[in-house]
């Protein structure tokens, strides 16, 4: 199964429309596509605008390939379930993001294990048949909790912060 999603902030109807003409070439795939706030409606797949994070996740978990947007929800929670992962950026030229980060996002993630970004959506159609048909190696599943190293690294950065406020806070009583 292909789970597509466009996250939960911006429409995304470059996207949509793109998820929507592959399952329409592609008849008999089983695709789900939640597609947020955006104008296009697909026509060749099951759809949903936004749905609880249990369904979410259980799609997630459940399919075989995921399809999104260049967000880090989205990439984190790919690798959390060691899920092959195709993304599309978003594009402030095309009105699609308020800024570019999705394509500074591409840059930094670009060649990580399980993860193929695409920059049009004509590439998009066609990783994903390439992708049903040759699936990516995975990457070793990350933790869905920060680790220890970085529990300890927060901390020491925020304890002169800490200490200070807390001189200030006992000097007001």
């Amino acid at each position: 199964m292909i789970f597509a999603s466009v996250g939960s902030i911006l429409p995304f109807d470059r996207f949509v429309r793109a998820i929507d003409e592959w399952a329409g070439d592609n008849p008999g795939r089983d695709v789900f596509l939640q597609i947020g706030e955006g104008e296009y409606e697909p026509r060749n797949v099951p759809w949903a605008r936004m749905m609880p994070h249990d369904e979410y996740r259980r799609r997630l978990c459940e399919c075989s390939l995921f399809v999104a947007h260049v967000g880090m929800g989205s990439i984190l929670q790919a690798m959390e379930e060691r899920k092959q992962m195709l993304a599309l950026a978003r594009h402030n030229s095309l009105g699609e993001h308020t800024t570019d980060h999705q394509l500074h996002t591409a840059a930094r993630f670009q060649g990580i294990a399980g993860l193929k970004i695409v920059d049009t959506a004509d590439e998009l159609k066609a990783e994903m048949s390439a992708l049903i048909d040759n699936p990516m190696q995975q990457a070793t599943a990350i933790s869905s909790y920060a680790s220890q190293e970085l529990i300890e690294n927060v901390a020491e950065f925020l304890r002169p912060t800490l200490a200070r406020k807390s001189r200030l806070t006992l000097a007001h009583r």
